[in-house]
């Protein structure tokens, strides 16, 4: 099969992304074997490209945790799903439920452990997710990462309450399943972002008010007003450590900010007065294969679907990354599965 390694070069200070061709993986007794028909970008795999993640990747290992396919071999002892289904992998493979323990951070696709952009993909039975049937695999591949990274910020320790007001960062995968998810739980949504054309998206898809920051340099102020001086209850957290002061500036007394995990890595420093008012911030890690099950039911029930910026063919891996990287997007970058795979050893 071909599959897409992260290579260390002397030459290079990130990994190469490379193609190579290897045997097909064979499923142990409780893992099957999933034929890859989509995958998408995030922004951690940049960071592990770019050899600035805060887990080290294994050695050529294969790129990307999200992905969908269909299930073409089964372990012997695996009862959680069957051949033919349709499936995608929960980010953290071993978090099933409750808390988020360092046995489950350690263990990643696309990191510690061979990921999603190959041809075929090992996945143990206890991470396998049915796919909503009304989605795509190209629209389901967007869901593991940036998905349930969204439901997760908004179903925390204090879950959104209809009629409450959410805030939410540009116009990232997190961002857009953000505002969508908020939309289903009844909250008011206000967003900002950086240009006219993205913000005429947001309000397309439900923003109640979106604000250009790149107008506006006072866009904390802009949502206050909004909100009639109170303050945000909820904000989903996806800018940087520069956008994180203005964020907590137009939360509301008691309201809650989600952190989503990545944002450690862009650098930059917090003032601690930022960090004295009345709210709670916590720390967003994706979610457990609960919560990613649980926001599936969601999904179906108001037949929701991803933003995907655009499809690339698997030839083209390379390229996705260069468009995900220059931030030409707005929502998902998809690659799409090689058709002929399923011909290939």
């Amino acid at each position: 099969m071909k599959a897409y390694h992260l290579e260390k070069r002397d030459d290079l200070d990130i990994f190469a992304l490379t193609l190579r061709d290897t045997e097909r993986p064979q499923p142990g007794s409780h893992e099957v074997l999933m034929r890859v028909h989509a995958s998408s970008l995030n922004f951690r795999d940049l960071l592990i490209r770019n050899n600035r993640y805060l887990v080290n990747p294994k050695p050529d290992v294969v790129a990307l945790s999200d992905a969908a396919g269909e299930v073409v071999e089964l372990g012997s002892a695996v009862t959680r799903v069957a051949l033919g289904e349709r499936i995608c992998a929960s980010y953290f493979p071993k978090w099933a439920a409750g808390s988020l323990s360092m046995s489950h951070a350690i263990e990643q696709f696309g990191c510690t452990r061979d990921g999603m952009l190959a041809e075929y993909a090992l996945v143990p039975e206890q991470a396998a997710i049915h796919i909503p049937d009304h989605l795509s695999y190209e629209e389901a591949a967007c869901l593991p990462c940036a998905a349930v990274t969204a439901w997760s910020s908004l179903t925390g320790a204090r879950g959104v309450i209809p009629g409450e007001t959410v805030l939410t960062i540009g116009s990232g995968g997190v961002a857009l399943f953000g505002l969508q998810l908020a939309r289903l739980f009844g909250a008011r949504v206000l967003s900002i972002t950086s240009s006219s054309s993205k913000a005429e998206l947001l309000k397309k898809l439900g923003a109640d008010a979106v604000v250009n920051y790149n107008e506006n340099a006072y866009w904390e102020r802009a949502i206050r007003e909004l909100t009639h001086g109170r303050g945000v209850d909820h904000v989903i957290e996806t800018g940087s450590a520069q956008t994180l002061p203005k964020s907590l500036a137009c939360t509301a007394v008691g309201g809650r900010v989600a952190l989503v995990a990545a944002l450690a890595s862009s650098g930059g420093q917090i003032d601690a007065k930022s960090l004295s008012g009345l709210f709670t911030l916590q720390r967003v890690f994706v979610g457990s294969r609960d919560d990613f099950e649980a926001m599936n039911r969601a999904i179906s029930l108001h037949a929701l679907r991803p933003v995907v910026d655009r499809v690339f063919p698997f030839s083209e891996a390379v390229d996705a990354y260069e468009h995900f990287e220059a931030q030409r997007h707005v929502g998902k970058v998809v690659i799409a599965g090689t058709p002929d795979s399923s011909q290939r050893t």
